[in-house]
């Protein structure tokens, strides 16, 4: 059953739900309104058959006795019928002794006897029972008592008042039965209306399911759901947009790294492959190349290919997604990955002067690729250094920086200096790939830190370039867990 339920659709499933719970609604209210007229119906005939208990004369009592009777006397004439039951039943007998005027007999129970033998006059006990033909009565049976300066109560005798339930009963029967119509009829609407209110409540979620099976189908990321309202359907529609939005910069922005990967290398690949044609060509022809242009053109080969390794390592690296193929990050120190990454810009830059004040810092990063962006920093100061210039480094509160005394970058050309392949005019004779503030900028981002580029003002040299690392840490290491 649940499974079937499951397999509805969801329109149909809210529409069942509210139907439902309308349904037991209206059942709880319509039974409750039922019992509360029969108890109010119930109440008036209780009070109808207290008012007919009056005590009964004594010789009424010892003429009833007497002369006992199952049925009341045939009555002649074109009087009233009377409408209640009277008879006496006594302990030691289920035989009634009927009024001779009463409307029937009421069948005698084992309560009824049980009240005569008590013969207590405060107990009083109602119940519904049935007279010699079938029909229902509603019956009233206390102890009998005699009116009048003499009156008491009677030993072992009690009197039994009836009144017919017919009209009671018709009465309920059609409350019943308009009940029943009501309920019915706000069954049936409330389907008609939950129907309808999921209908229209869901219609959002359709026009959802549509745009992405349209996306699906035709990976078409410039579809738009309007946004209309806040509320979780609203939020939903944003969410997908934002969804769609972010993959379609994604998409765009990968197509662009093809395209300018292609771009750069071109030029490489181009530049290798006519060198290699020439030294195929020269074995072909046996004309041999001079030993100072053979080598020079061996060089260029070499340059070209340790310029295309490093490129497509630059790729490689910026293809990878933020979250994923990173190593462990580690607590490690800055300072000392900032030595190893100075060793290596010495070898680069014999000619330059280094001059370094890294005081202790440490991190939590990748230690690899926090090795490799400081690498590219420090290279790009060793590249735009003039022969006999000094590179500086500090470290000093979590703030790494690397000033150079080279030409410097111009203003208008700050902004693009992390864009991925972008590379300033006056440096494009000059080797590289656009590639290494770009993954610089990625690596201290995902190390929670943040990196500038501004120029050098002044200081002891002139200008040149400033760049600002700033990571989170502390000055001492964190204690060993364990």
């Amino acid at each position: 059953m649940i499974d079937k339920f499951r397999a509805l659709p969801l329109r149909s499933r809210l529409a069942l739900l509210v139907a439902v719970a309308v349904a037991v609604a209206v059942a709880a209210v319509s039974t409750t309104c039922w019992f509360v007229v029969r108890g109010k119906l119930y109440d008036e005939i209780d009070s109808k058959l207290k008012t007919a208990s009056a005590p009964l004369r004594a010789d009424e009592i010892a003429a009833t006795l007497r002369n006992c009777s199952q049925t009341p006397s045939a009555r002649t004439g074109y009087g009233p019928k009377p409408v209640f039951y009277l008879q006496l039943v006594q302990a030691d007998s289920d035989k009634p002794c009927v009024s001779a005027d009463a409307a029937g007999t009421i069948q005698v129970e084992g309560g009824d006897q049980e009240v005569a033998r008590n013969a207590d006059p405060t107990v009083w006990t109602f119940r519904n029972g049935k007279d010699t033909e079938g029909k229902d009565v509603r019956v009233l049976t206390a102890a009998a008592v005699v009116q009048g300066p003499a009156g008491g109560v009677v030993t072992d005798t009690a009197v039994m008042i009836g009144y017919p339930l017919k009209e009671t009963e018709g009465t309920l029967g059609d409350l019943a039965l308009l009940l029943l119509i009501v309920s019915g009829i706000g069954v049936l609407g409330a389907g008609a209306a939950g129907l309808w209110v999921a209908r229209a409540g869901l219609a959002p979620v359709d026009r959802l399911t549509g745009a992405v099976e349209h996306v699906a189908r035709t990976e078409d990321l410039t579809v738009r759901i309007p946004v209309e309202g806040e509320d979780e359907i609203a939020r939903l529609s944003r969410s997908f947009n934002s969804m769609t939005a972010a993959l379609a910069t994604s998409r765009d922005r990968q197509a662009q790294l093809i395209a300018d990967a292609g771009h750069e290398l071109r030029t490489p690949l181009t530049s290798l492959r006519t060198n290699i044609e020439l030294l195929a060509r020269s074995e072909e022809t046996g004309r041999a190349i001079p030993p100072a242009d053979r080598t020079a053109l061996m060089a260029s080969v070499k340059a070209q290919m340790t310029e295309l390794a490093a490129l497509i390592g630059d790729l490689q690296e910026l293809s990878r997604p933020d979250a994923a193929d990173r190593g462990p990050l580690k607590v490690v120190a800055l300072h000392e990955i900032a030595e190893a990454a100075l060793e290596r810009a010495r070898l680069r830059g014999p000619e330059l002067t280094f001059s370094a004040e890294l005081s202790p810092w440490y991190v939590r990063a990748e230690p690899a690729a926090l090795e490799r962006a400081l690498v590219n920093v420090l290279d790009n100061a060793v590249k735009f250094s003039p022969p006999g210039a000094a590179v500086e480094v500090a470290l000093k509160g979590g703030e790494l920086t690397v000033r150079d005394h080279g030409p410097g970058i111009p203003a208008d050309e700050l902004p693009y200096v992390f864009e991925r392949f972008w590379r300033s005019p006056s440096a494009r004779s000059l080797p590289g790939s656009g590639l290494g503030l770009s993954i610089v900028a990625r690596t201290v981002q995902q190390a929670g830190g943040e990196i500038s580029i501004e120029p050098a003002a002044g200081g002891g040299g002139g200008g040149g370039t400033r760049a600002v690392i700033r990571l989170p840490g502390a000055a001492t290491p964190p204690p060993a867990s364990g």
